[in-house]
């Protein structure tokens, strides 16, 4: 399983989300070719309900403690509720250009 599924499935366990996307980006930055260590995670979940965005990410943090172990190393999060995610009309934004160094 690629640490994109794993990611996908822990999130989904987790938080039963309404929504999930999990968007390897590492393509996007200065590593070696075929590296999962970037990924753009948007989760759509009545379990953030209430909660303020440092707990969301705390939580997410902790769901994939595992994964940030052995290789994870940065996550672009968008964690919404689902009234959020109605009024974002299913949008998040796009993540950054790398700003880490050359690709070359």
């Amino acid at each position: 399983m690629s640490r994109q599924q794993l990611i996908e499935r822990k999130l989904t366990d987790a938080l039963e989300p309404e929504f999930i996307e999990v968007v390897n980006e590492s393509g996007n930055h200065n590593v070696p070719p075929g590296s999962e260590s970037h990924f753009k995670v948007t989760v759509v979940s009545a379990a953030f309900d209430g909660e303020r965005l440092i707990q969301r990410h705390r939580r997410v943090n902790q769901i994939l403690a595992d994964e940030f172990s052995e290789g994870l190393h940065a996550l672009a999060l968008h964690t919404l509720s689902p009234d959020e995610w109605f009024e974002r009309a299913g949008h998040v934004p796009e993540s950054p250009l790398c700003m880490g160094g050359s690709k070359g």
